[in-house]
């Protein structure tokens, strides 16, 4: 009988049962969940039907082609969704290469590949509407301030509910930053805090919350936050849907480079480990700008006389 280290589904398990024990370390929870529903997907996967496991090295490259075509039709995950399933289960893959139990990469011929898309954030309206509103929940409010925090420093999630009062230091004239570290990419992020940031961590100094919790802000769970940012955003009148990613993507166009914030700074700010990242934040400012150009004139057109007949100077 075949050793059961050996085998596909049981070395996916240990490789999760080492990334849950890891979650806060070197790990996102969201992370850890996307290692567990690439599982559940392989479990589920028809090849697997009527077999306890398949021996890894029984992993071939029709086995990985069919098992994106089965994510994309059966299971209905769009391009990127499948891509990083099967990025997910590539690395098991190669650490059963590393350690012998198989002599060929089976995805060596694999041609998915990531297809960039728009990533939602709020412009400078919108921005202003979620900023002004007026809350009678105190816990809608809470989680619009927390959001706008992290529109105002481009922290992700993890990053804003790890944030300690430790993380804050002075700089020589007087300023403050947060030093940190990105939990997902283990770069380390120096951010400016700005007024609107800053009001905001005021504001916080002593909840009983962020107070019981160690950190500089009542942070909710992830789940929580989202759901009832859900809620604000049908209350300020914004359609596009609203989950806390969106603040650090407003953090990258709105806030930062729509003002004149060069790409390096905020790659760095955001803690990108390559500028090309960035990138596509600037590639969505320009296409605005050109937008906004357009509406203008199109707006002079129906104000002005047509060009012919603008009168010259005496």
């Amino acid at each position: 009988p075949r050793d059961r280290q050996h085998r596909l589904l049981d070395l996916f398990t240990q490789h999760n049962a080492r990334i849950e024990r890891l979650i806060g370390i070197d790990y996102a929870p969201a992370t850890y969940q996307r290692y567990r529903t690439t599982l559940y997907h392989l479990r589920r996967y028809p090849q697997q039907r009527g077999q306890e496991d398949l021996p890894v090295e029984e992993i071939d490259g029709p086995f990985v082609n069919d098992f994106d075509y089965y994510l994309r039709t059966e299971r209905q995950c769009n391009n990127n969704t499948t891509v990083k399933y099967l990025r997910n289960l590539h690395k098991i893959i190669l650490q059963a290469l590393r350690q012998g139990w198989i002599t060929q990469d089976p995805f060596i011929h694999y041609q998915g590949r990531k297809k960039t898309v728009d990533r939602p954030y709020l412009d400078q309206a919108e921005l202003d509407a979620l900023t002004e509103k007026t809350f009678p929940i105190p816990r809608l409010a809470q989680i619009r301030d927390i959001f706008l925090f992290a529109c105002y420093t481009g922290l992700a999630y993890i990053d804003v509910a790890q944030l300690t009062p430790e993380h804050l230091s002075r700089h020589v004239d007087g300023s403050w930053w947060i030093r940190t570290q990105r939990q997902k990419t283990k770069t380390p992020s120096l951010i400016p805090v700005l007024p609107q940031a800053q009001t905001l961590i005021d504001r916080y100094r002593d909840h009983p919350e962020a107070l019981a919790q160690g950190t500089l802000l009542p942070v909710k769970s992830n789940q929580k936050t989202n759901a009832y940012l859900k809620e604000i955003a049908d209350l300020c009148g914004i359609t596009k849907k609203l989950t806390f990613h969106v603040a650090r993507h407003t953090f990258a166009t709105t806030v930062t480079l729509s003002n004149g914030v060069p790409i390096e700074t905020v790659s760095a700010m955001l803690g990108h480990r390559s500028i090309q990242t960035t990138q596509h934040y600037a590639r969505i400012v320009q296409r605005k700008a050109g937008e906004d150009m357009k509406a203008l004139e199109e707006k002079l057109a129906r104000k002005s006389p047509p060009a012919g007949q603008i009168k010259k100077l005496s």
